[in-house]
């Protein structure tokens, strides 16, 4: 059996997770600098080691109730396109390393675009951990936008 390792992290008190080759980094939250006329779910840009990162709020891109942003809140940090691309999230705890049986395939319920990046549902014990992968969910339309920036 394959073992894949996942950075799991939470939104409104779920969890979630994005396979570990995918992640460049977590970093502490920083204030991102607003960017006019962008989608609504870019918080803005930052200045990561000297990198121009856009920002993405995946609360707002899920429709998920928008909380305060805090102190405690991380930024998970992929490569898109040959882009550095932030994810805002509200905690980014651990890494976990599941085997294939205890990954189902999504719900059959899931139609449209969140069919796309919702790769799995990890069991772990009692919980349930929304598998996902970063890089498709935005549009290809939004990936030109972040492009852009």
């Amino acid at each position: 059996m394959a073992e894949r390792q996942y950075v799991i992290f939470k939104l409104c008190g779920e969890e979630y997770g994005v396979a570990i080759q995918h992640v460049q980094e977590i970093t502490e939250y920083k204030q991102a600098t607003s960017v006019p006329n962008v989608p609504d779910f870019i918080e803005g840009i930052i200045n990561l080691r000297g990198n121009i990162t856009p920002i993405v709020s995946l609360k707002k891109k899920f429709n998920l109730q928008e909380k305060e942003i805090k102190e405690s809140n991380r930024i998970i940090i992929i490569n898109l396109m040959d882009k550095q691309v932030g994810f805002i999230v509200d905690d980014a705890s651990q890494v976990l390393t599941m085997d294939e049986k205890q990954i189902e395939n999504p719900p059959e319920l899931l139609t449209g675009i969140e069919r796309q990046y919702i790769i799995g549902i990890g069991k772990v014990d009692e919980k349930i951990i929304i598998l996902l992968d970063l890089e498709k969910i935005l549009t290809e339309k939004e990936k030109q936008e972040i492009q852009a920036m």
